[in-house]
């Protein structure tokens, strides 16, 4: 029986499972973003949070929890030389899964999981938004602007019927 046991088990044994795991977060640290499965990312999102959690603290015992953990000694050090230095003010939620669809061979959900102080593009996204902001209400801009550009079309079209 599985009473209390809520944990996602993928399919494999503990020993594969962690491994698996451990591959997975070092291909993470390394390039910010990987595509895998959604159940897959929620098991390593569990995994690997704590671990950059860890990271804040940079110490002797923190480096060999983590490196227990990893296996891999530049994965480790870019832990916590660059990532902990970027993410040191935020108190969570480090790694973001985002929906891609399904597979094609065996309509597996995938997903890209990823770092979220690593993309440019939804940082860039947020400012854009805000810069574009105005007090004008819409209808007053929405009213000027149709008005002006059928009376410039309007002839263009007559003289293309006439020849």
């Amino acid at each position: 029986m599985r009473h209390n046991k809520k944990f996602n088990h993928l399919g494999r044994t503990a020993s594969h499972r962690n491994a698996m795991l451990s591959n997975m977060a070092c291909s993470l640290i390394k390039h910010k973003r990987i595509t895998t499965t959604v159940a897959k990312a929620k098991a390593l999102k569990k995994f690997v949070e704590p671990l950059i959690t860890k990271s804040k603290d940079d110490t002797t015992n923190s480096r060999r929890v983590v490196f227990s953990n990893l296996q891999d000694k530049q994965v480790v050090t870019e832990l916590f030389k660059e990532i902990s230095v970027k993410i040191a003010d935020r108190p969570g939620g480090y790694t973001r899964i985002i929906k891609t669809g399904h597979r094609l061979g065996d309509n597996a959900e995938m997903c890209f999981i990823e770092l979220v102080d690593y993309n440019e593009n939804m940082a860039k996204e947020k400012v854009a938004k805000k810069a574009t902001r105005t007090r004008r209400s819409k209808k007053a801009t929405e009213a000027a602007a149709p008005a002006e550009t059928p009376v410039a079309e309007a002839p263009a079209v007559e003289e293309a019927k006439a020849e």
